[in-house]
């Protein structure tokens, strides 16, 4: 039986029941507040992850590139969300899975790209959909609800044969929150502000029946979703020590780890070396500028018990430094002697998890088996 004791390290560990039970959470409350849950499936790139999700109730998915269209299509989920700006030298792809039966949606905040997209539509005889992106918090991506270009693009898509799907928006600058209050109003500004924009496309005569919002923030955050249909969350089914310090978890609930060995130590310095750098737990610092800055990850005991103030202090490509915060721990070669196991939760899931090719899921009896993870564009 392979376990925790004989895998090779480092490894990317899911602990299956903890991850149904954040599926589980997630789903419940976007049962409660009535709106369709469309997980963004880039935080795993992973089948048995993603059918899991659809057992506990949600209903298609939304993807961050053509690869996890791909796969997922392959997999036979049709309903998909190409959640990332369109350009036109994609199209051709994009048409390629829709005519296989692929019910793929596309996103833009440019009327010149929704006028492309029209003409590549009309040139293939194929009406392409398109949701226009709305910016509701200055983070990244969108145009503003209030905006001229709201209707611009709307009229674009229109009259350019396309199909206006909906609207959608992401409230990414609730990373950088961790006040329950604070994140309650960024998730009615969210919905609000893709609400407002779904009512001005509606009442300018273009049809919206979609109307998208979400992270994993603000989907735990939110009162009531008055006008929303669907939300779109992702990391979530892992969670991650970024969304500890939000608030939305704790650390107990995050499903994913690394499982590393301890090779060595530097006494003097109260490290411990492990073979998990940052090959393996990324180069993100998500919780660098956050109330707890946890380096490079949290250090467990193999039984995922956390080991209080230890941290992967440093990461080189093999190597992680695992130290005490504070006062450098004196008796670290005997608290931690070469060999012993331990697991890093990380700081970023999405990231972690793109290290490694798979996952070791674990089971309630500690058996492990492989669960297949794909990665690029």
């Amino acid at each position: 039986m392979t376990s925790l004791h004989n895998l090779p390290t480092p490894a990317a560990i899911v602990d299956i029941a903890q991850m149904q039970r954040n599926i589980d959470r997630m789903q419940a409350r976007m049962d409660g507040l009535g709106v369709r849950l469309r997980p963004h499936v880039k935080t795993t790139k992973c089948l048995p992850v993603v059918r899991a999700q659809q057992a506990a109730g949600a209903q298609g998915i939304t993807v961050s590139t053509l690869k996890e269209a791909e796969q997922f299509f392959a997999a036979g989920i049709t309903d998909i969300l190409y959640a990332v700006g369109i350009v036109p030298d994609k199209l051709e792809q994009v048409l390629a899975l829709r005519r296989r039966g692929c019910d793929l949606k596309l996103i833009t905040d440019n009327a010149q790209v929704a006028q492309a997209v029209g003409r590549f539509g009309r040139d293939h005889g194929h009406a392409l959909e398109v949701w226009i992106e709305i910016d509701c918090d200055g983070h990244r991506s969108g145009v503003p609800p209030e905006s001229t270009t709201l209707l611009e693009v709307g009229r674009a898509l229109a009259e350019g044969g396309s199909v206006l799907g909906g609207v959608m928006t992401h409230a990414g600058s609730s990373y950088d929150l961790d006040d329950p209050v604070a994140l309650e109003a960024l998730a009615e500004q969210e919905r609000a502000a893709c609400v407002r924009a779904a009512e001005r496309l509606r009442a300018a005569g273009f049809d919206c029946p979609v109307v998208s919002v979400g992270s994993t923030p603000t989907a735990l955050s939110a009162r009531a979703l008055p006008g929303v249909t669907e939300v779109r969350a992702g990391v979530y089914v892992f969670f991650d020590l970024v969304m500890a310090n939000v608030g939305v978890c704790r650390p107990q609930d995050i499903a994913l780890s690394v499982l590393t060995t301890v090779i060595g130590h530097q006494p003097a310095k109260g490290w411990a070396i492990v073979d998990a750098g940052w090959m393996a737990m990324s180069r993100d610092r998500g919780t660098q500028r956050q109330r707890t800055d946890y380096g490079y990850g949290q250090a467990c005991m193999p039984d995922g018990v956390l080991l209080d103030g230890y941290v992967l202090s440093g990461a080189n490509q093999e190597h992680g430094i695992l130290s005490r915060a504070g006062a450098p721990d004196p008796d670290i070669v005997t608290r931690l002697p070469v060999g012993t196991r331990l697991r890093i939760l990380p700081n970023h899931a999405c990231a972690t998890g793109a290290q490694f090719p798979r996952y070791e899921a674990l089971d309630a009896a500690g058996a492990s088996v492989a669960w297949e993870r794909f990665s690029g564009w």
